[in-house]
């Protein structure tokens, strides 16, 4: 059982290998998700459905917590830009992660619909596997085993402190 268990550790990992390194990757861009650290400023022009109102504004053109600064001659201004009622034109810079980030980023914020759902789930089963194996690659009551029990304790308490300071 302990020569199988390792042999799947081994392969798994080493499948694992690469899924682990984009989500590493993409798991430390998302540290970043609330500066504009990686992103690219983007220019849009938009047209406005007709009878939009001012309170609308905000989810017609994507923008979260819009809040308008002012509204002179039919202008509108607003941080990210400005919005002509007369026109109806919405002139505005977003801020988005390039391509790459942000496909990257979606490993961490799949949901049930989406097709990465199930990459992230045998993801998470596979981690969990590799946590339950550890404790199958060496023989209990050997002073590896229970170096290991004391660093495995000691990551739990770390977690759990992280967790909750």
């Amino acid at each position: 059982m302990r020569e199988k268990t390792r042999i799947a550790h081994r392969y798994l990992g080493f499948f694992m290998a690469g899924i682990l390194a984009v989500y590493a990757l993409s798991g430390i861009v998302l540290i970043f998700r609330d500066s504009d650290t990686f992103t690219i400023e983007k220019t849009q022009e938009v047209i406005v459905p007709e009878g939009t109102s001012l309170n609308q504004l905000g989810q017609v053109l994507h923008i979260k917590r819009l809040k308008i600064e002012r509204n002179e001659s039919g202008i509108v201004y607003f941080k990210e830009g400005e919005y002509n009622m007369t026109s109806r034109k919405a002139n505005f810079a977003t801020r988005e992660l390039p391509y790459v980030l942000d496909k990257m980023t979606h490993f961490h914020k799949a949901k049930t619909g989406d097709p990465l759902f199930f990459l992230n789930i045998l993801f998470g089963l596979s981690l969990l596997f590799f946590v339950v194996s550890a404790f199958w690659m060496f023989i209990p009551g050997t002073a590896v085993f229970k170096k290991g029990m004391f660093f495995a304790l000691g990551g739990i308490v770390v977690a759990l402190v992280l967790l909750f300071i």
